[in-house]
C-alpha cells in the first residue's frame, strides 16, 4: 500500500485549519424540536444544503461520528446515517472538503470490511478521507455486536494491522482487498486503550478531546514527544454569539463568544501547536446558515 500523505498535507496547510463536526444541526438548544423526537437525534432534512455551504465557504474538513447504536442513556445519535454509507454520499455532494471520521469504532466492525470500505471512499473521493479510529467507550453496545468490551484494546490493534496491510499473510495466494493502491491516514481518537508511544508510532495523527489552550499545550507536548510533527486535531463545542465583541464564556467542551474572542482562542490554540480545529455546533443558538457564513467570511481567512 502507498503511504497516505495527501489528505494529511491538506489538513495541515495552515498553520491552523478549520472544519466542522456533523451533524449540522443545533438540536441541543432548539426549542422547535418535535416532541416525539428523542433528545440527541438531530434534524437531518437540510444536511445536503448545509454541507454544500460548508464546502463552498472553504472549511477544510467535515468530521462524522460513528454511533452504531442509539442509546438514550448517552443522548447522542451522531449524524444518524451509517458512517461509510454517508461518507460516500458526502463525497458525491462536495468538491473540496476532507471527510474525516471521529471516529470509527473498530472493535464493533469487521476489520477487513473496514479496510475495503475505507479504501473505496478514499478512491471515490479522490483521496479526501481521514480515517479516525477508536476502541469505543459505550459498554452497552458490545454484547449486541457479540464483542467483549474488556478486550477492545486488543481488537483495536488487530484491526489497525488489517487496515495497514500488516496482516496480509492471512490472505491466500492471489487474494487481495481492492482497491489496494492507497489507504487513508489513520488518526486515533484519544488513546484507544493503547500507550501514547504505540499511538504515536502506529497512527498518522491524533484526535484529541476538546479543551482549553492550556490543556492543549500539555497534550501537544506529549504528542510531539511520541509522534514528532504528525497532525494534532481537536474540536470546539461552539456557540457563536451575535455580538462580535462578546467575551468568552466557557462551557463543557467549548465556549460561547463573539467572533473576535473566538479568533483569540484559535490563535492561542495555533500557538499551542494545534493543527486543526473542528467546530461542533449543536449548542449554537443562531441559525446555522448564518453562523457558518460568519465563520467562513470573517474567521477562516485569518487561519485556513
Amino acid at each position: 500500500m502507498i503511504s497516505p500523505t495527501r489528505p494529511l498535507d491538506r489538513l495541515t496547510q495552515g498553520p491552523l485549519t478549520l472544519g466542522v463536526e456533523l451533524p449540522l444541526d443545533n438540536d441541543w438548544v432548539r426549542t422547535d424540536r418535535a416532541p416525539s423526537t428523542p433528545f440527541g437525534v438531530p434534524d437531518m432534512r437540510a444536511h445536503a444544503e448545509l454541507i454544500g455551504q460548508v464546502d463552498t465557504l472553504g472549511f477544510r474538513a467535515a468530521w462524522l461520528r460513528d454511533v452504531p447504536l442509539f442509546d438514550p442513556a448517552f443522548g447522542d445519535a451522531g449524524q444518524v446515517f451509517e458512517l461509510f454509507t454517508y461518507l460516500g454520499y458526502l463525497a458525491s455532494h462536495t468538491d473540496n472538503l476532507l471527510l474525516g471520521t471521529a471516529a470509527a469504532v473498530l472493535p464493533l466492525r469487521q476489520p477487513w470490511l473496514v479496510r475495503k470500505a475505507a479504501a473505496s471512499v478514499q478512491a471515490l473521493s479522490e483521496d479526501r478521507l481521514l480515517l479516525g479510529v477508536a476502541s469505543g467507550d459505550r459498554p452497552a453496545e458490545y454484547p449486541l455486536f457479540g464483542e467483549e468490551f474488556t478486550t477492545r484494546g486488543a481488537a483495536f490493534r488487530h484491526a489497525v494491522d488489517v487496515i495497514k496491510g500488516q496482516a496480509d499473510d492471512a490472505l491466500s495466494d492471489g487474494q487481495a482487498i481492492l482497491p489496494a493502491a492507497t489507504r487513508p491516514p489513520l488518526l486515533s481518537a484519544g488513546l484507544s486503550q493503547q500507550t501514547p508511544e504505540w499511538i504515536g508510532r502506529e497512527m498518522d495523527g491524533w484526535l484529541a478531546y476538546p479543551g482549553t489552550p492550556q490543556d492543549h499545550i500539555r497534550r501537544v507536548t506529549l504528542w510531539r514527544q511520541v509522534a514528532g510533527d504528525k497532525p494534532y486535531v481537536s474540536f470546539i463545542h461552539l456557540n457563536l454569539e451575535d455580538d462580535p465583541h462578546a467575551p468568552v464564556r466557557r462551557h463543557r467542551f467549548g465556549l460561547s463568544s463573539g467572533r473576535l474572542a473566538l479568533m483569540e482562542e484559535l490563535s492561542a490554540m495555533q500557538d499551542a501547536g494545534v493543527n486543526h480545529i473542528g467546530f461542533h455546533l449543536r449548542r449554537n443558538r443562531r441559525p446555522l446558515t448564518e453562523t457558518l457564513e460568519e465563520l467562513g467570511r470573517e474567521v477562516l481567512p485569518h487561519f485556513s
